[in-house]
């Protein structure tokens, strides 16, 4: 099962109702953040969430509406007595951004490694979780995300019997570990059926509609894509300042074939986007106007 929390929803600026951009999911006791506005330390008590288990952070982009509460969370997770190393993910650029915001966070208690991206797509591994990054089209360099849960094949307990394989090992090999004892060996294709449907999460904001996103949201489970604007009139804004419109992401959403999509990263003056949901469920019916703290459970197939 991966927990998926949109924190914030607002773009360029936080609203009395509205905090700054920022996405999180749990999986196996691990945490994941997507970017990091202004009030996301409060969306995430307010959700009832914590800080500490936060792995990875990782950043579309440098704007301030996207970064600007990461020197804030550093302190809160420093006074949380946090020891273990967190790794922050992001556009080139990274170590520089990081030293500069951390002027007001110079002492921590744990390391903080940056991985910049340097590529027009590029996948990490980090805690269980297969992410993607892959450029999309704004006015500074930017990347959306896909979050893959890959699962492997199911375990034959039959078969681990058959072959005289020892209980000992069975959790091991599940996980994918090759054992080498008693002058045996063991792998987890003795024991593991073929691998099983997934779970994936893609993430986009702050672009204007290219092919790039609907090639990497393709089959997701959950697609969280940039609404900026509902209005029909504000479509040449949108081209201007390398934002979406609501169609325009619906578009997206029906050529990737996700199961459900939720905009996000609205506009300050768009203050009821479900007036403009109309239009958009026209071209992909799955589609909610998302609010701070909306949630979702995503789980695996039986």
């Amino acid at each position: 099962m991966l927990d998926v929390c949109l924190l914030g929803t607002g773009g360029m600026m936080p609203l009395p109702n509205r905090w700054l951009t920022s996405l999180m999911t749990r999986y196996n006791g691990s945490n994941l953040l997507i970017d990091c506005g202004e009030g996301t330390q409060i969306a995430i008590k307010e959700k009832g969430w914590s800080f500490k288990p936060i792995d990875v952070v990782c950043f579309t982009h440098y704007h301030a509406d996207h970064i600007s509460g990461l020197p804030g969370l550093l302190l809160t997770m420093g006074n949380a007595e946090r020891k273990e190393p967190l790794t922050l993910i992001g556009p080139k650029g990274l170590n520089r951004v990081v030293s500069s915001l951390r002027v007001i966070a110079p002492e921590l208690p744990f390391q903080i490694q940056c991985i910049e991206i340097t590529e027009a797509e590029q996948s990490f591994e980090i805690a269980g979780y297969h992410i993607t990054a892959f450029r999309v089209n704004h006015n500074v360099v930017c990347y959306g995300y896909s979050i893959d849960i890959p699962r492997v094949g199911k375990f034959d307990v039959d078969r681990a019997r058959m072959q005289g394989i020892p209980v000992k090992y069975w959790n091991k090999l599940q996980k994918g570990e090759r054992i080498e004892a008693d002058g045996m060996i063991y792998t987890p294709d003795m024991v593991l059926g073929g691998e099983r449907k997934g779970l994936k999460l893609t993430y986009c904001t702050d672009t204007r509609p290219v092919p790039s996103i609907s090639e990497h949201a393709k089959g997701a489970d959950l697609f969280i894509c940039e609404g900026m604007y509902g209005e029909p009139e504000k479509e040449a804004k949108a081209k201007e300042y390398k934002h979406m419109t609501f169609t325009e992401a619906g578009m997206l959403a029906k050529n990737a074939g996700v199961r459900e999509m939720w905009l996000t990263h609205y506009s300050p003056s768009l203050v009821y986007p479900e007036q403009y949901l109309e239009s958009v469920r026209k071209i992909f019916p799955n589609t909610r106007a998302s609010r701070d703290g909306q949630s979702a459970e995503l789980l695996f197939e039986d």
